[in-house]
């Protein structure tokens, strides 16, 4: 007999599960029996290429069997089964990226969020909402030997040899007195038909003198017409696929005829997941070849940009012995995807119309990751275009790109963005003040992926995005604050001379500014710079990226402007000229959200300033 500790995450997991579901104890059944089928299904599949693994047991069933003299619940499936070292690795540790941090954040919340707790794939722990001890005798298919796992759910679980005759997995609960209910008929029978009805086996239940009746439809929910099939089913077989428990907020279910015959089910979750954000996650999409599950996550069925979405294809045209290999170069998936990716923005579309608060639940949790396909997809840009929504000067709200064009000034040619850390800071640009001076909207871009969309996109309704914090931005001007702006212009060429000078190697060019109005200078974008906040991120994640050059803008109507030309026009050597550039460069920099090179200089230079203005 071998005793093992339990991998330090799953102690907190099973702590997670059972103080967080107390009340709702009877889902255990559910997730043990979704944990069965998806055993059948790994068997099934293993035996279109190995038929010999289905000799001394044909059938493909899940049984429930209850002891009531020892108070022990059985429940038995036909399936791959588990080798010792599965038994190990699968019930002792929490194979997951990123667990112990997301874990940390889920206890110090005030609310522990179970509709995430089903993302470790911990479904078989649940078994301890209702039981003391648990044993799993499990017999790999395959293979001669069985073996057996027990555990109190404490600190450690017990691995030794047992006796097994047939391939499958076998879990004995040995229940607490208070749930001795569940081993009565009426109840297992209750809550298979509540929860599992879907299940593709058949599940069994046995009485005392060892008869046995299927208790579920075992028939594809998906392949039903949707007249037939319940909200509460729909939700029970999102719960079941996904191991998620979360409310669903819409979902389309369709079937397409022609030359590719399929079935779709797709649901629109309401929860993120800890690792949405990484596009090397597995996807959430199962597919079905003729209802024999060949893939759990199909990445070619849908789109990484939507990613988020959870559900099935079942096709009856596809090869049962279909690899990701064959799937890249699939004409037939091509065809499944694109018709997949179309009705999956039809429901965004129809839930953005006609449930503006989901959507904008929605938007909150998984826009960043929709916003993705602006940059990679031209295909389906335009309709992913329409469906975003993007903070801007207009309001608190967040606004579609539709009813920014709606709004746009007479004369007016472009829709206008800056990108930065966060509105509050974005509304305080300097970048904005022509634009607000003109009554032009600006969209303020504030999440990481913003910018490389905006620039994916390029334009929508016939109007260019253009990023206004660039050098090379042209605003119209009528003929009055041309000449004012050239005349200005004239006054202050010492300055820039000056400027060009002391600040060589730091920016590309000194350039008189038309787009400021209440700010002396400010710094703009020029050739590949990308904005400060996104090389700050960057930096974060430990890549190398070299700083962008930026071009220096004076406003030649500022005071603080007007004043330092007269200066270098006076005397281009002046050591106050020097530090008062210096000084306006700084306060740039400060202002985009970069670092300043030399931040006691620039303290320096701020209370010599303060001296002289008090002084």
């Amino acid at each position: 007999m071998g005793t093992h500790a339990f991998q330090a995450e799953v102690g907190r997991v099973l702590s997670l599960v059972i103080n967080s579901l107390y009340s709702n104890k009877e889902i255990f059944l559910r997730e043990l029996v979704s944990n069965a089928s998806d055993a059948l299904d790994k068997l099934r599949f293993r035996a279109l290429t190995e038929p010999g693994l289905l000799e001394g047991e044909p059938q493909l069933v899940i049984r429930l069997r209850a002891d009531k003299d020892n108070k022990v619940l059985v429940i038995e499936d036909t399936g791959v089964g588990m080798t010792e070292a599965e038994l190990v690795e699968n019930l002792g540790t929490v194979a997951r990226s990123g667990t112990a941090e997301f874990l940390k954040k889920l206890e110090e919340g005030a609310k522990k969020d179970v509709n995430v707790i089903g993302q470790f794939g911990v479904g078989f722990y649940s078994a301890y909402l209702v039981a003391d001890r648990v044993e799993v005798v499990s017999r790999a298919a395959g293979t001669e030997k069985a073996w057996k796992w027990t555990s109190t759910g404490k600190d450690t679980f017990e691995v030794e040899p047992a006796e097994k005759t047939t391939r499958g997995t076998e879990l004995h609960l040995h229940l607490k007195d208070e749930h001795g209910e569940m081993l009565e008929d009426w109840r297992l029978r209750e809550l298979v038909q509540r929860y599992s009805d879907y299940v593709a086996y058949p599940i069994e239940l046995e009485d005392k003198d060892g008869k046995r009746e299927t208790i579920n439809q075992g028939r594809a929910l998906w392949q039903r017409p949707k007249s037939e099939i319940t909200d509460e089913q729909y939700e029970e077989l999102y719960k079941h696929l996904t191991h998620a428990w979360d409310k669903p907020v819409a979902r389309t279910h369709f079937r397409v005829e022609g030359t590719q015959e399929f079935v779709g089910l797709f649901w629109l979750p309401q929860d993120p997941p800890f690792d949405l954000d990484d596009p090397r996650k597995q996807h959430g999409v199962r597919l079905f070849v003729k209802r024999i599950l060949v893939m759990e996550d199909c990445e070619a069925i849908l789109p990484q940009w939507l990613r988020f979405m959870r559900g099935l294809v079942d096709s009856d045209d596809l090869p049962l012995n279909v690899s990701r290999e064959l799937l890249q170069e699939s004409s037939s998936l091509r065809t499944i995807k694109k018709q997949v990716t179309k009705r999956v923005l039809d429901l965004l579309d129809e839930v953005a119309k006609d449930k503006p608060e989901d959507y904008a639940k929605f938007w909150e949790s998984f826009g960043r990751i929709l916003k993705e396909g602006l940059a990679v997809d031209p295909e389906w840009k335009e309709r992913v275009a329409k469906l975003t929504r993007w903070p801007s000067t207009h309001g608190a709200d967040l606004v579609s790109l539709d009813d920014y064009v709606g709004r746009m000034k007479e004369g007016q040619d472009a829709i206008y963005w800056v990108a930065g850390e966060s509105k509050a800071a974005l509304e305080g640009s300097p970048h904005l003040e022509a634009l607000r001076a003109r009554g032009y909207e600006v969209l303020l871009l504030t999440d990481a992926v913003d910018t490389w969309a905006a620039e994916g996109l390029r334009e929508h309704g016939g109007k260019k995005l253009v990023n206004a914090m660039r050098a090379d931005v042209k605003l119209p001007d009528d003929e009055e604050t041309k000449k004012k702006t050239e005349e200005a212009t004239k006054e202050i060429e010492p300055l820039v001379a000056a400027a060009k000078k002391l600040l060589e190697g730091k920016v590309k060019e000194v350039l008189v500014s038309s787009r400021l109005r209440e700010s002396p200078a400010c710094l703009s974008l020029t050739g590949a710079a990308m904005p400060a906040h996104l090389e700050k991120l960057l930096a974060r994640s430990g890549k190398e990226v070299p700083k962008g050059q930026r071009s220096f803008e004076l406003n030649p109507t500022h005071p603080a402007v007007t004043a330092l030309a007269a200066l270098a026009a006076k005397d281009p050597n002046d050591p106050k000229l020097a530090d008062w550039v210096t000084l306006l460069y700084e306060q740039s920099l400060v202002a985009e959200g970069s670092p300043v090179e030399d931040p006691n200089g620039f303290a320096r230079r701020v209370t010599a300033l303060l001296t002289q203005a008090i002084g």
